[in-house]
């Protein structure tokens, strides 16, 4: 058995050396003028647009791959960047579970990115590439089968131009025209169906694309933008409790200071009056506004603003002008704090209702 597989097998490479061989014979005389070409312009024309077709494709995927590439070397350095931040957030800063939280959120979102272009643009890219090797292996064919059909057809003439006719040698060549044509009419309609149908539907392809890109971006985007804009409100309160730490110090120190000084002017003069039980504190806001209710004990303008991190803080913004009131339980006073309403509240409602407490080194005394 072994011996007749090896004699077929050697009879179909004779054949196929025998057809290379005579392929070759009728190109050389089809270049010399010698022997009739068979020209399918149309069909060339398509032959063109396939392998821009082709082209185009393949470069689409090549650049497809490295925007792959870049979304997860983003991904990764993103990742770096938030176990950074985790790593070096005190447990006892303002937000830190929330920080936690977004980092986590963030490596979904960009998981989530990656995969969803995977699935949505790649995989759809690599199904219409896949077709094109077979295609361009029958266009291949079709060219050898196309030589084969012209050399038949110019050794059928030739065999009937001669001065001696063999009508069995007629009939062969007849008989191996007519096979010829057949195979090459076969694989040459099928893809004069399958090229015009194939160039249309790169426009599908294209549109799936860019369209799942350009959706999947727009959300990760707009996802990504809320996430960040939490990290910055986030970042602007620690900020905030920074600033008024160091607010409360300062005050503190200046208070003790102050206290240090009205001492020693107390030893040399004699002490002001109290007020009478009944009287009202003097208003020495720097004004004449005799307006103001008695329990005001002087004003104070904002020189920075101040964004309050509890219900009872009030808001300042630079410039605002604070009506300081006096705490209704002293021991409820903290070291550098004031309690106050805002003097536009104060014009507008003539209530003393929208009270908070504020740091006394964002203001100066006027």
């Amino acid at each position: 058995m072994a011996e007749v597989g090896k004699g077929v097998n050697a009879g179909k490479l004779a054949s196929n050396v025998q057809k290379r061989i005579t392929r070759a014979q009728e190109k050389v005389l089809q270049k010399l003028g010698k022997a009739d070409e068979t020209k399918d312009t149309a069909f060339e024309e398509e032959v063109a647009k396939f392998n821009k077709q082709l082209a185009d494709g393949s470069k689409l995927q090549k650049d497809f791959k490295a925007y792959l590439a870049a979304v997860k070397t983003m991904h990764e350095c993103s990742k770096r960047l938030h176990d950074c931040l985790a790593e070096m957030y005190d447990p006892e800063w303002f937000g830190k579970e929330e920080v936690d939280s977004i980092a986590e959120d963030t490596d979904l979102l960009w998981q989530d990115f990656h995969q969803n272009l995977v699935d949505n643009a790649l995989i759809s890219m690599d199904t219409y590439l896949a077709q094109f090797p077979d295609i361009k292996a029958r266009i291949a064919k079709r060219e050898r089968k196309l030589v084969d059909f012209d050399s038949a057809r110019h050794h059928f003439t030739s065999i009937q131009k001669s001065k001696k006719k063999d009508e069995a040698k007629i009939a062969k060549a007849e008989e191996d025209l007519g096979r010829a044509q057949k195979v090459f009419e076969e694989i040459n309609y099928d893809l004069q169906e399958e090229l015009p149908t194939l160039w249309n539907s790169r426009v599908g392809l294209y549109v799936n694309t860019f369209q799942s890109v350009a959706g999947l971006e727009e959300k990760f985007h707009r996802d990504m933008g809320k996430l960040n804009l939490n990290l910055s409100d986030i970042m602007t309160k620690l900020d905030e409790q920074r600033l008024a730490k160091k607010g409360v110090m300062t005050a503190s120190t200046g208070k003790s200071e102050e206290a240090a000084n009205h001492n020693l002017s107390e030893s040399g003069s004699d002490a002001p009056k109290s007020p009478a039980k009944n009287e009202a504190p003097t208003v020495t806001n720097g004004s004449s506004d005799a307006e103001l209710p008695p329990s005001v004990l002087y004003k104070v303008k904002a020189i920075h603003d101040y964004g309050a991190t509890d219900s009872d803080e009030l808001d300042l913004k630079a410039g605002d002008i604070v009506l300081v009131l006096a705490f209704a339980n002293p021991d409820e006073q903290d070291d550098g704090w004031l309690m106050g309403v805002k003097e536009s509240h104060w014009l507008q409602n003539k209530n003393l209702l929208a009270k908070g407490v504020f740091p006394e080194n964002f203001t100066q005394k006027l």
